[in-house]
């Protein structure tokens, strides 16, 4: 028998293919199909900050702010439909339902990441991204906000929580260790978001979006890779992955889960089986029977050649190509 089982953010998971935050996970029935599916968790798609600050001005009185917001944002669930949503998923499926914000200061966090937990999510995940645009900021006051926001969450909650963060810090390393000392559960690398464009006739800005591709799961291979056996706490991959071989090569960096999305997107629900499949195929090839067994054998401190991630083998490559 083969055992596909990971522990991710203390919670016991059938595989480690966890359907990411996004229109896959926004209602009762897609989580449901998820599960049937195959996927050992689900993040529910997230609470956004703008939506609390939208009720907040509809119910203080400003009706001109609160249309702009509506027009800009549209139709989000607020805290009471999130909540109301999460009891309901809870008690249809048997998978680790885990909670979304994304938020990008500690204002509005704490007690509805409360009112999650007694809505009864499994874990909570904080998607944070904020951008330095002050010359004047120093690197440590950014990296503040992640220790803020996750110290404000983890003072009002007991279950695991759980940090999704892109690229933009200028000594990633040092942080993890920091938010790991603060309390952190897990570390979910990396987050994807829209970029900007710009309409060059109507000479406006505009935002957009793609699906991920199969190779854009490289930098989380390797800082996974880097931080795992390092910083003590759970990594989860995201971003780029969209075969079994890429799940794989993610748990022997040191993940303990991938999330994934636009491959689901881009082949339907029934890509999480095909996944599982390969996984298992993989396994079969290498007498693996238990596949916890593969986490972290060629991270950073665990490979005989660990100088490959660093620049050296990016000299090498280069002169390759001369």
């Amino acid at each position: 028998m083969l055992n596909l089982q990971t522990r991710y953010l203390q919670l016991d998971l059938k595989n480690p293919i966890i359907v990411a935050s996004s229109g896959l996970t926004k209602s009762v029935e897609k989580i449901i199909a998820c599960e049937e599916a195959g996927a050992a968790a689900v993040v529910v798609k997230s609470l956004f900050e703008e939506t609390l600050i939208q009720e907040e001005w509809g119910a203080s009185g400003h009706p001109e702010v609160y249309e702009y917001l509506e027009a800009e944002l549209g139709k989000q669930y607020g805290p009471r439909d999130y909540c109301a949503l999460l009891e309901a998923a809870k008690k249809k499926v048997s998978i680790p339902v885990i909670a979304s914000i994304n938020c990008v200061s500690d204002k509005w966090w704490p007690d509805y990441a409360r009112q999650m937990e007694a809505s009864g999510a499994d874990a909570l995940e904080l998607n944070v991204y904020t951008l330095p645009t002050d010359p004047a900021q120093r690197p440590g006051q950014a990296d503040q906000i992640y220790l803020d926001i996750l110290s404000a969450v983890k003072a009002k909650v007991k279950i695991p929580v759980a940090l999704k963060v892109g690229h933009y810090f200028s000594n990633l390393t040092h942080l993890a260790s920091s938010l790991s000392a603060a309390g952190l559960d897990g570390l979910v690398l990396f987050n994807r978001f829209a970029d900007l464009d710009m309409d060059v006739e109507k000479m406006q800005l505009q935002t957009t979006f793609t699906f991920s591709h199969d190779q854009e799961y490289y930098e989380a291979l390797r800082w996974i890779a880097l931080l795992s056996g390092k910083v003590p706490c759970d990594f989860a991959a995201t971003t780029g992955i969209h075969r079994g071989t890429d799940v794989i090569k993610m748990l022997l960096a040191g993940a303990r889960a991938v999330q994934i999305a636009s491959a689901i997107y881009q082949n339907g629900v029934g890509q999480i089986a095909t996944i599982l499949g390969e996984i298992e195929a993989w396994m079969k090839r290498h007498n693996c029977t238990q596949l916890s067994d593969s986490i972290g054998r060629l991270s950073f401190v665990n490979s005989q050649t660990p100088e490959i991630y660093l620049r050296s083998q990016f000299m090498e490559k280069i002169r390759g190509w001369e």
